[in-house]
């Protein structure tokens, strides 16, 4: 007679609760830029860099540096937040986090 691990709903369903629990980084990427050494060795404390995307512009939502969706900066009190305008399907999403 061969020997199985039992499984039940019950121990699926908890490993899948302990799976959504996971807590992963989020990151929302303002802009990016290329310099040069000497230009980066040149910065000082009030430097200021220009990006080319603008102001109002859409930020990129990342998880594992990966993109996932996009977004518009907000005030929420005193502090960000941004306000998802599309997001990748759950997949994706999923596969981001691999």
């Amino acid at each position: 007679m061969e020997k199985t691990a039992p499984s039940t709903d019950g121990q699926a369903a908890a490993s899948i609760q302990r799976l959504l629990s996971l807590r992963v980084p989020v990151v929302v990427k303002l802009a990016g830029k290329k310099m040069s050494v000497s230009a980066v060795s040149q910065m000082i404390v009030g430097t200021i860099i220009e990006f080319d995307t603008p102001a109002e512009g859409e930020l990129d939502l990342m998880i594992r540096n990966k993109p996932v969706g996009l977004g518009i900066a907000v005030r929420v009190g005193e502090h960000y937040g941004v306000r998802i305008t599309s997001i990748c399907d759950v997949r994706q999403t999923i596969e981001a986090m691999r």
